[in-house]
């Protein structure tokens, strides 16, 4: 089944524990990414088909990303932290945001997306795959 990955919330009201292996690790430069982190790219890692167990309530908003995914993402509604996504369409996709980990050294990106949307302050790092848009399935 997997080890178990852990993390919250800044405030620590929110917390998860997903079991299972992430499917995927990667950076999106997605202009709503960007958005989202403050930056020029936001860090997921993804895990299908996994044990989630959740504990506190979360806010929620939707977006959209530049390929038309609807997305739903959970936040902390008293400190502010983003802490994971997920996919109306996809309910077997849970993504946890790698700084919300209680040991964000277990995040490894294996890829970049969406690189033409990529910004000058923050280039990919030539040793990873990268991708102008999301990569073939």
């Amino acid at each position: 089944m997997g080890k178990t990955y852990s993390g919250g919330c800044a405030c620590s009201r929110l917390r998860y524990a997903v079991q299972g292996e992430p499917a995927i690790m990667l950076d999106c430069q997605c202009r709503q990414c960007q958005r989202d982190s403050g930056t020029g790219h936001q860090s997921h890692m993804t895990f299908v088909n996994a044990e989630v167990t959740l504990e506190g309530e979360a806010s929620h908003w939707p977006s959209v990303g530049d390929g038309g995914t609807v997305k739903q993402r959970a936040f902390c509604p008293v400190c502010g932290s983003a802490v994971w996504m997920t996919f109306p369409a996809m309910p077997q996709v849970f993504i946890v945001t790698p700084a919300s980990l209680d040991d964000p050294a277990l995040y490894a990106p294996q890829m970049i997306t969406w690189t033409k949307s990529g910004q000058p302050f923050d280039p990919a790092p030539p040793h990873l795959l990268s991708f102008e848009c999301m990569p073939p399935a």
